[in-house]
This record gives structure tokens, sequence and C-alpha cells, in this order.
């Protein structure tokens, strides 16, 4: 049994403990960077907003974790295909960069030497915007897109760490945004209109543990022309309050339970683009996944290490529904990652 968060109030209490774990369709619990015990090196905040449609997709990153700021533009061309990656780094931000304390509305934003990524959310519209000169091939890229239509439900969560009671993990995912707008570079132009691209977004507030690996699959997209998307994962923090498997049909949340994610080995090791299996301990998630583009990368300085592989590709299967609806999924575009990070 997953425990719902039904009580609005504040995520922590005065002490910096957490009030309730567990798992909330909005932003049910009142974040407050004030109320958290721990170091402030340690606090981690970020804005993540993946669009694509179905042949490319820009992501985009603000992240102040404390003693490390980071910033980040990404351009996937599933036909190529071919992926780039820019990231910015500075050094204890601190909360200076003043992330917003909820996602329902706020400005993020941040610039440095040939840059600048702006987040404006007006309480109906997220405008994403900016620029990175040196991106690829000495050419700058551009962005501006707009995102509307933002779904009834989201998958919140609120984890803590059963050996860290001052570290915990709030998220939310928002899938199946629609997105309007451009990205232009080198001379070539991608256009997102809203009939088929979508935007996800990935809001994190928290003090994690010091090392983790973690797993996260997500999709935004059409079924049979209604509007469905999926949030998966699993990997780090006490989840026997809740997991964050949640399906989402016509802006509606299905909880579902535990997905475990079959990534293929080759030769010992994990064979990243080779087809991946999903499966539930519930039946209700079974996808088979065809991977396109594996966005890895790996900075390892020893006592800070970051090996990513975030595998863009297309789902198939069958997902059912909280009244036993069967929904057939078909090349459903989106992603499945496994993370270790030390930091």
């Amino acid at each position: 049994m997953q425990h719902r968060i039904v009580t609005p109030g504040y995520l922590h209490d005065e002490k910096g403990h957490l009030m309730e774990a567990g798992y909330a369709t909005n932003l049910i619990k009142t974040y407050d960077r004030k109320r958290i015990a721990a170091n402030p090196l340690r606090i981690k905040e970020w804005d993540y907003y993946l669009i694509q449609s179905d042949r490319y997709a820009l992501a985009l990153t603000i992240a102040d974790n404390g003693y490390m700021g980071l910033d980040s533009v990404s351009l996937l061309d599933f036909d190529g295909p071919w992926e780039k990656t820019v990231s910015k780094m500075s050094i204890l931000p601190l909360g200076k960069r003043n992330l917003p304390p909820t996602s329902e509305k706020g400005i993020s934003k941040s610039a440095g030497k040939g840059y600048e990524i702006v987040f404006e959310n007006d309480g109906k519209k997220r405008r994403l915007y900016g620029h990175m000169d040196d991106f690829k091939d000495g050419s700058p890229i551009l962005f501006d897109v707009t995102l509307t239509q933002a779904p009834r439900d989201s998958m919140v969560i609120v984890t803590p760490f059963a050996d860290k009671p001052k570290a915990f993990y709030y998220n939310q995912k928002i899938n199946c945004l629609r997105a309007e707008g451009r990205a232009e570079w080198n001379g070539n132009e991608y256009l997102f209109a809203p009939a088929h691209s979508f935007a996800v977004l990935d809001w994190g507030r928290g003090v994690w543990t010091y090392e983790n690996t973690w797993y996260w699959g997500s999709a935004s997209g059409l079924a049979e022309g209604v509007p469905f998307g999926f949030n998966i994962g699993y990997g780090f923090g006490d989840t026997s309050a809740a997991s964050e498997n949640m399906l989402f049909y016509d802006g509606v949340a299905h909880k579902i339970s535990q997905v475990k994610f079959e990534i293929p080995m080759k030769d010992g090791q994990e064979d990243y683009l080779s087809p991946w299996r999903f499966t539930s301990d519930d039946g209700r998630f079974e996808m088979d996944f065809i991977p396109i583009i594996d966005r890895a990368s790996c900075t390892d300085f020893k006592i800070l290490c970051s090996d990513q592989h975030q595998v863009f590709g297309r789902f198939s299967g069958t997902v059912i529904l909280d009244d036993g609806t069967k929904i057939p999924i078909r090349d459903l575009l989106g992603f499945a990652e496994k993370v270790r990070n030390k930091w």
C-alpha cells in the first residue's frame, strides 16, 4: 500500500524534520529553504525541462547545488542521430540563484560568459528562452519555447533517507506540457508545434546523501490521439512510503507500483543501445524500449563523480489504468536513464 499525501502544510517542521513521506498529484507541501537543517553546501535545487517533437529534442537545466552551480543546454537530433550538450559550472552559489520555492509560478534564470538561460512562469504559461554562444562547431544555439496546457495531475514524491535524518528529496515531474517555439543552430531551425510537441519538467529540491545511483524514465506524447505520459524510477532514498511510478492519461494520474528496468548486458557491462525491457510487479506497465541515442557523460574527480547514461528511444507495450482499461502504446518517444553520482 502506497501512502498518498493529502494534507497541505510545510514540508519540514521547525527543527528540519520531514513532516510526511509519500506521494501526491500536486505540490501539496510547502518547500521553505530556511527550514532545512542540513549544511547549505549540501542543498540541491534544480529545474530541468525536456522539450521534444518526434524528430528532435531540447533539454535545459538550471541548478544550484550548494557548492556548485550547473547550467546546461542539450540538442538531440533523432534522425541523425546525434546529440550535443554544453554545461557551464560555477562555484558556491549557495542559494544565491534564488530558484523559486514552488513550480507553480516564478522565474529561474542564470547567465555567464557567452550564455543565458531563463525560465519565466506566470502561472498560466512557461517561457523558456536563452542562448549558448559556442555550442557546436563554433555556432551558437538560440531557443525560445512556450509551454502551456499543464495537466491536472503530476507526480510528486517526498522521499526521506533512512540513515540520514537531515537528507530528503522533494520532487515533481510534470508530463505532457504542450510546447510551441523553436531552437536555432548553424542555420538549422528546430520547430516545436503544440499538436505533436510535448515537454516534461523535473523540479527537484533536496539534500542528498553523498553517493547514489538512480534510474529514471519518462515519456510524453499521444496514445491513440489522447495525451499520455508516464514517470518511472527508483534507486535512492527510502521509498517504502511510495514509489514515483505513475501514468498520466488525458491529464489524470494513475498510480502504479514497482517498475523494473531490465538493461541488457554485454561482456559484463550494460549495453545501453540494445533493446531494454520494463516490467512492473502489478502487471500494469509492460514495455519494450528501442534506443536511438545514449546521451552519455562521465566526469570523475574521484571525490566528485558523475556517470550518466540518458538513453532516448521509443517505447511500445501496454499500460493499465486504475479502472482496468488497457492502453496500447506504440513507438512513444521518451528516455530511460541510469545515473551514478558522488556529490
